[in-house]
């Protein structure tokens, strides 16, 4: 937690496609973030090496040991990721699998959002993954919202009312946790 009573939540995107829907939604999430909460959208996925256990050590890469020190820094998490191949995006399992050895999830809050044409196999995928990382995936933040295109306008912008007010709610309930 922090000492400050400014309180910081980490924005992860499991699609290095910056125009992804899960970008926007991320990015509309923000737009709902309190004034006094420092919302950070993370943007250095695509940047982390593949994971090696010999890297894995007291001075593991550059880019690992900054998205450590984020994680570690934020009183909360919001992870939102597109279903590939039936499946959690490579670099978003990446991501997590540098954070086994730290415990850099250990007890965070966190909010899952699997947005994607259906999304169901990497939704399940991923509540295992947090589950064994022991990060504490807030029931009511953990949202799958399938045909999330059919769900926003051309520029991105969410207009189906009904993901409009799950987000909300999801993002209410981390902002409580925290």
């Amino acid at each position: 937690m922090q000492s400050s009573s400014s309180k910081k939540i980490l924005a992860i995107s499991g699609s290095l496609r910056s125009g992804s829907s899960n970008h926007a939604i991320l990015r509309f999430l923000g737009e709902m973030a309190p004034t006094s909460l420092e919302y950070i959208i993370y943007h250095g996925l695509a940047q982390l090496p593949h994971f090696d256990p010999d890297l894995d050590n007291d001075h593991p890469p550059a880019t690992v040991s900054s998205l450590r020190k984020l994680l570690a820094e934020a009183d909360g998490i919001i992870i939102c990721t597109p279903e590939y191949a039936y499946g959690v995006p490579g670099s978003l399992k990446n991501a997590l699998d540098w954070t086994v050895s730290s415990g850099s999830l250990n007890d965070k809050s966190l909010a899952l959002v699997t947005a994607s044409t259906g999304g169901q196999n990497a939704h399940a995928a991923l509540l295992l993954i947090l589950g064994a990382l022991n990060a504490n995936v807030l029931k009511e933040a953990t949202l799958l919202i399938p045909f999330i295109r059919s769900k926003m306008d051309t520029k991105g912008d969410i207009i189906d009312t009904a993901a409009k007010s799950a987000l909300i709610a999801a993002f209410d309930c981390l902002l409580k946790a925290i």
